[in-house]
């Protein structure tokens, strides 16, 4: 485990306009998928900033402040549940992340992303497994990811709280699967998932019984 003053290793890009680029909410069977880009200033270094995971609800907070206040371009999109079921949750992510890039108020010449598949866009673009623990700009947009979307599933939890989304963020623990057996499948939950989906087969299958 890294220790608290974990610092990320110097890479010179030369003259590079380089933006991070991270994903939040993959694993969820609730809501949307949400992605950041961030262009770092380098007369602005941000103390503290890492992979959103490895941090605090309060320390992301915080940072995120920070980063929107001291990025030169940050940008946070998102592609709703219908997409997701639509394109499915890889395509859905990398939507998210070109949507991210593209709405950036500074164009990038490069695009790191996190992981091992980047989008099509027209930025280049290069995948860095691991990135949020290897690329500044990187973990900065994982944390703007991860804060947007959370801030999001505490208003679904206003309009749902039958189903906790304030204290499972859409997750599948055993709360959020006990709550879905009860209450059934909301509008937000993404159907394509296997215990959402098996829910609605399940519906379908006991209005219309095999004679």
């Amino acid at each position: 485990m890294k220790s608290p003053n974990f610092e990320f290793a110097f890479v010179d890009y030369g003259n590079e306009i380089m933006c991070g680029v991270d994903e939040a909410g993959r694993g969820p069977l609730a809501g949307p998928v949400f992605a950041a880009a961030v262009i770092l200033h380098p007369d602005h270094p941000i103390s503290g900033v890492r992979d959103s995971k490895k941090l605090s609800a309060a320390q992301r907070e915080r940072l995120a402040e920070e980063i929107k206040t001291h990025a030169i371009a940050w940008s946070i999109a998102q592609c709703s549940e219908a997409e997701i079921d639509s394109l499915n949750i890889l395509q859905a992510s990398l939507l998210a992340m070109r949507r991210a890039v593209e709405g950036l108020s500074t164009v990038p010449t490069l695009a790191l992303i996190d992981g091992n598949r980047c989008p099509v866009m027209a930025v280049r673009s290069e995948a860095i497994v691991g990135g949020d623990d290897k690329v500044a700009a990187i973990a900065a947009a994982s944390i703007l990811a991860k804060t947007a979307r959370d801030a999001l599933l505490l208003e679904l939890h206003a309009s749902y709280p039958q189903y906790g989304f304030d204290q499972h963020k859409g997750y599948p623990t055993k709360l959020h699967l006990d709550r879905l057996q009860l209450h059934g499948v909301s509008p937000v939950h993404r159907r394509s998932y296997g215990p959402v989906r098996r829910l609605l087969e399940a519906a379908v299958a006991q209005k219309n019984p095999v004679t």
